[in-house]
């Protein structure tokens, strides 16, 4: 019958609609009659007749101005009972008008009992339907709960009572209402009560839709439901369902960045648009994770001009059509321009500076990945190295007035090439601090970023996703997280705080044991850590040791010396530099040992240099290579390099 209803045409529905509203009114008219003269009623006559049809058809004419037949049954809201109450009011008046110019009697309490019946046979109908219609479709729906009572669970739960999915089963009180309330027919229980009735409705899925005053609660929220089998998932933020961008429907899986323990770096406005309001800015390495969020944190700051640096050409391809749409849809006139190109390449760099006038540059450019770098020792210190000092370089023979290094906290007391070489690139800049006024150089040091393309967290979800196991490299290894905004919003203000070769890191909290970070990641995804002794859980955990170059911990200062910063979560590292005559003799025997294609000289240099550096992983590259087969391997790299850019400058 439900399901016949259901198939049957907009019009038709509208007709029945129609058909049995005038039918229920004109009943419900001979009732308030009835009740109120109650033996004296004389019945329906010729003028009483008359009289009902004329205020029936007044009321359905009333119903569809106010467009309560356009309105769809399932989908009836609050606003429905209002145009009800309205429709009914005119009833009742064009009740009055009839019988007076009819000369009907109509006793001075007949409309007021019309009017309420009246009220409440088209809005019980209607409420009636909607249940009914929703009844048959709620048996192959997944049971859910959600955790908040605030505007936003509202919405989320009107939303998926009327969606196909989800079931909610109860709310969890976040504050706005007391355990024990009823709201919209599910009722709002504490938080102990949740193991209880997971148990006794089978909830696999907890929702959060909590209010922004809670949102920073969110990581105790998480600490107190880890242990239940649930799949925790969260609803868009507040902007983007203004926007439009989502909908409040639209559920996501929790994102990673909730489990920092800690509350989000908030910006200061003040410094974040301050290098860049207005100038011409270049980002070198602009298709990366860390380049590619810089630049969507700049273009709003409304730069006269925005240079993309990148040598991949598919990344730099991505990146500038996004940025080009995003600059028109919030009517920017900033100037978008990819430029393809390496930093090892001083010449290109410096001829884009100054084609581009640029007066700010965040050099993003480099190989992170620790493993590669392990491997490829000659590329990663080319790059990471020379490619910082060229573009130092090329900014100050173009007149940059600013240049900002984005660094990492394997830069201290490196055990690994990579961390290795973005020490040694901080120490080139530093030098050049020292030689020149024209560019302001500064460096930003921070630790591992949420969900960048080297980040153990998409790798984490893509293991779980595929059901194990995910691999951890060492039990107590420990790590500093950020967000991939925090990360790029740090960079903008160390910018506007920097004097000539500093150095600033991020006061990042407590770090994360890599572990734990797993197990959260398992259990709020729905699943549970497989103990290897009973085999009870779906995901293992398992654990690979540690990796050529790979430390326990990390650390975001050499020394205990630091000073604070006009911002209360940034410092000012305060650590031992070089002159830059040193500097120019490490890069110069550097520039020999890559020539060469020595492995094994750049790592003596990495070792004599002093940044801390003590290598406990193996060499790639050739160094595996003996005799004649390197001695030919050199002379083909070295022909390489001389005929295509001699120095690499």
């Amino acid at each position: 019958m439900i399901n016949r209803f259901l198939n049957l045409s907009r019009l038709n529905k509208r007709l029945l609609a129609v058909t049995s509203d005038s039918l229920l009114l004109f009943c419900t008219l001979w009732l308030a009659f009835l009740l109120r003269l109650e033996g004296q009623f004389i019945g329906l006559t010729q003028d009483y007749l008359v009289l009902f049809g004329l205020t029936v058809l007044t009321t359905i004419f009333c119903f569809i101005r106010l467009g309560l037949y356009r309105a769809i049954v399932r989908y009836l809201s609050d606003q429905a009972l209002v145009t009800i109450c309205a429709g009914v009011l005119a009833s009742a008046m064009s009740l009055i008008v009839f019988g007076y110019l009819l000369e009907v009697m109509v006793p001075r309490s007949v409309p007021v009992i019309y009017a309420g019946l009246a009220f409440l046979v088209v809005g019980g109908t209607r409420m009636g339907v909607r249940t009914l219609v929703q009844m048959p479709r709620n048996r192959d729906k997944e049971t859910v709960v959600i955790y908040g009572t605030g505007d936003r669970a509202l919405q989320l739960v009107l939303a998926l009572q009327q969606g196909e999915l989800y079931r909610p089963v109860a709310f969890i009180s976040s504050g706005e209402h007391e355990p024990g309330t009823v709201l919209h027919g599910l009722r709002v229980i504490e938080e102990k009560s949740l193991p209880a009735l997971v148990e006794k409705h089978r909830v696999k899925r907890l929702l959060l839709a909590l209010e922004a005053q809670h949102t920073q609660q969110v990581a105790d929220i998480l600490e107190r439901v880890e242990m239940q089998p649930l799949l925790v998932q969260t609803i868009p933020a507040v902007n983007e369902l203004i926007s439009g961008v989502a909908s409040i429907n639209e559920l996501r899986d929790l994102s990673v960045e909730d489990l920092l323990g800690r509350d989000p770096i908030r910006p200061d406005p003040n410094l974040m648009g301050a290098c860049i309001l207005g100038r011409s800015v270049m980002v070198t390495g602009a298709g990366g994770s860390i380049g590619s969020e810089l630049c969507r944190q700049i273009l709003p700051l409304k730069p006269s001009r925005l240079i993309l640096f990148e040598r991949s050409e598919s990344a730099l391809y991505f990146i500038e059509q996004e940025l080009s749409a995003r600059a028109l849809e919030l009517g920017l006139n900033t100037e978008v321009q990819g430029v393809l190109g390496s930093v090892i390449h001083r010449r290109r760099l410096e001829a884009v500076m100054r084609s581009f006038a640029v007066n700010t540059i965040y050099h993003a450019a480099a190989y992170k990945h620790v493993p590669l770098v392990e491997k490829n020792v000659i590329e990663g210190l080319r790059n990471n190295v020379f490619g910082t000092w060229h573009t130092a370089e090329a900014a100050i023979a173009a007149g940059v007035s600013d240049l900002v290094l984005i660094s990492t906290d394997k830069a201290v007391r490196p055990t690994n090439v990579m961390g290795a070489t973005k020490r040694m690139a901080e120490l080139v800049l530093q030098g050049l601090a020292q030689r020149q006024d024209t560019t302001r150089v500064s460096m930003v040091r921070f630790g591992n970023v949420l969900d960048s393309s080297g980040s153990v967290v998409p790798l984490f979800r893509r293991q779980i996703e595929a059901g194990g196991p995910v691999t951890v490299t060492h039990p107590e290894i420990i790590r500093y997280f950020m967000t991939i905004p925090e990360a790029s919003q740090l960079v903008l203000q160390a910018s506007s705080m920097g004097g000539q070769g500093e150095v600033f890191v991020l006061d990042m909290g407590k770090a994360v044991k890599i572990a734990d970070l797993a197990r959260k990641m398992i259990r709020l995804m729905g699943l549970r850590v497989k103990n290897p002794e009973t085999g009870v859980g779906e995901i293992t955990i398992s654990y690979t040791g540690l990796r050529p170059g790979e430390k326990l911990f990390e650390e975001l200062l050499i020394g205990d010396n630091s000073m604070p910063t006009s911002h209360p979560r940034i410092l000012k590292a305060r650590e031992r530099d070089l002159s830059w005559a040193e500097v120019a003799r490490y890069l110069e025997r550097f520039d020999t040992a890559c020539h060469d294609f020595d492995c094994q000289a750049v790592l003596d240099l990495l070792m004599e240099a002093p940044i801390g550096f003590s290598h406990n992983g193996e060499l790639g590259d050739l160094i595996w290579l003996q005799g004649e087969e390197q001695v030919q391997a050199q002379a083909i790299q070295r022909a390489s390099l001389t005929s295509h850019n001699p120095g690499g400058r």
